[in-house]
This record gives C-alpha cells, structure tokens and sequence, in this order.
C-alpha cells in the first residue's frame, strides 16, 4: 500500500469521502498483508483484528456514524503510513519524536 491509495481514500476532490467501507476494509487488509505477511501469529491477529471491528459495525445505518467509522479507518491507514515514512526518513522521524517528546511534556 502506497501513500497515494492512502490520499485517494481520503477522498483528495473536497476532502469528501468517496471510499466505500468494502474498499477500506480491503485496503486495512492489504495494509495487515504488508506489516505482516503470511501466516504468522501478527498478521492473525492483526486480521482478526481488522475483521472483528469491521464486523462490530456492519449493522450502523445512521449515515453520519458511517462517516465517522470511515474517517476512523483512514485515518488509522494514514498514521500508520506516516509512522513507517517517518522510520524511513530520519528528518520526518525526528520531527515526530519532538512532536511526540513536546505532547508528553505538556500533558
């Protein structure tokens, strides 16, 4: 999974959300696939994970609870794709751990 599918699901044309919820479920699913692939006890977890809080809300009709799942999702898609661009780019990664140093501090 790429930063762009990440963009696109955050719906880029006035920041509306266009993603249907099996689109973002698949896209956690290929995000699981790609921390940690095969067959190992994480990615197992991490798909029973992605199945069981998917499967919690199968039956919300209210169309703003659906938003608010949907922006959930992407938003859990999107941290973690900046967590792994911010372990891959040490000046992004330091600015994260002063964010993260600067917010304990404060709390």
């Amino acid at each position: 999974m790429n930063p762009s599918s990440v963009a696109s699901a955050a719906g880029a044309a006035g920041g509306s959300l266009q993603r249907s919820s099996l689109q973002l479920y698949r896209d956690c699913l290929r995000l699981v696939n790609h921390v940690a692939p095969g067959s190992s006890p994480k990615a197992i977890a991490l798909r029973n994970l992605v199945r069981s809080e998917f499967h919690k809300s199968k039956d919300v009709k209210d169309e703003i609870q659906v938003e608010q799942l949907k922006n959930n999702a992407i938003r859990a898609l999107s941290n973690y794709m900046l967590y792994e661009s911010g372990s891959k780019d040490s000046k992004l990664g330091t600015a994260m751990h002063k964010f993260n140093d600067d917010v304990r501090r404060d709390s």
